[in-house]
């Protein structure tokens, strides 16, 4: 029944950088993690999202070392009052990555990807939190012939069974991507995720993360995309952003693109009362490279304003009159009532 959903956010310290991108160094000056923490709770953010080398300064060290960085990030996390949301391992960078994680020829790069998968677990057990998202980047190939892709499915199912093994309380969610880095991503959609979910040992531990974007990138609705994970019971949280057409990952802010599509999203998450068991809404927004150093988080803050405003004209459509226009299959009218009430005017 709508009217449950309860909105907090998240956002993950790499949301706040210095502007570089794959044509220009950076712009702006670097923000040092201690005032990045500090900025949470002033842009009204309660969840942080983390990479595990965002929680220590690297994975490939002495576990003891592991452990002291993240007790002394869950230290840090807790004096600024902020819930960590989840703990992604970070796959794509590291050069036995180069072939993919779990899906590699070589059995060498797959343990990697396993092993650092439960490092994962360890610091997500550390700091709090049960999530553990992943990202498949390199989960794919650049020529069709260079994997076996039956087993690469059977690779990657097994890999998402060993850490549901490994601990029986984390959750797995998965975040799709049709493109970037990989010609073809094995897992770009929603259904692809949902579809592997459900071979798994445990699926009541397997979700979904849906980033508006990537769902753009693969010439798909988000909203749709949400609702049809929330049918499945499988929607654990969002990544809301926007996208200019069929290009790069750009993760504009919310809304900035197409607000009829950034309240068709609300729209689905408030009458399927999203956050009422806990989920957060995520933001995954860059700064445009033109911001000057002072003003280089509004993206955030205009992001999660855009979203409460989108709250507000939701509340206030009439749902009456959204039935009364589906029933007389008078869709011009209903698409001329929502833009409506948009502009303020309905």
């Amino acid at each position: 029944m709508a009217g449950k959903a309860v909105f907090r956010f998240s956002f993950g310290p790499w949301n706040i950088h210095d502007g570089a991108d794959v044509f220009g160094p950076p712009v702006r000056k670097k923000v040092e993690r201690a005032q990045k923490l500090a900025l949470y709770k002033k842009l009204g953010f309660d969840g942080i999202q983390f990479h595990d080398d965002d929680v220590v300064s690297s994975v490939d060290v002495p576990h003891d070392q592991i452990v002291k960085e993240a007790k002394e990030m869950k230290r840090l996390i807790d004096g600024e009052g902020l819930i960590p949301e989840f703990v992604a391992p970070r796959l794509w960078e590291h050069p036995q990555t180069i072939d993919g994680g779990y899906t590699a020829n070589d059995p060498k790069d797959r343990e990697y990807a396993l092993e650092r998968s439960r490092k994962a677990i360890d610091i997500a057990n550390i700091i709090g939190t049960r999530n553990i998202v992943l990202w498949p980047a390199r989960e794919g190939v650049y020529v069709n012939e260079s994997k076996d892709h039956r087993l690469a499915s059977e690779r990657f199912v097994a890999a998402v069974d060993m850490m549901l093994g490994y601990d029986k309380n984390i959750r797995v969610l998965g975040e799709m991507k049709p493109n970037e880095p990989m010609d073809h991503a094995y897992l770009p959609t929603t259904g692809h995720f949902l579809a592997l979910c459900y071979k798994t040992v445990d699926p009541s531990r397997v979700g979904i993360l849906i980033e508006s974007a990537h769902a753009l990138l693969a010439g798909l609705d988000p909203a749709i995309e949400m609702a049809y994970a929330i049918y499945h019971g499988k929607l654990w949280s969002v990544h809301l952003n926007d996208q200019n057409g069929l290009k790069f990952d750009e993760d504009r802010a919310f809304g900035a693109v197409n607000l009829k599509r950034a309240f068709d999203q609300v729209f689905v998450l408030w009458e399927n009362d999203f956050g009422a068991s806990g989920e957060f809404v995520g933001l995954d927004v860059k700064a445009l490279r033109t911001q000057k150093d002072d003003v280089a988080t509004r993206h955030l803050s205009n992001s999660r304003k855009i979203f409460l405003d989108l709250v507000e004209v939701v509340k206030k459509v009439d749902r009456k009159k959204i039935e009364q226009l589906r029933a007389a299959r008078d869709y011009e009218e209903l698409e001329y009532y929502i833009v409506s009430c948009l502009m303020g005017r309905a």
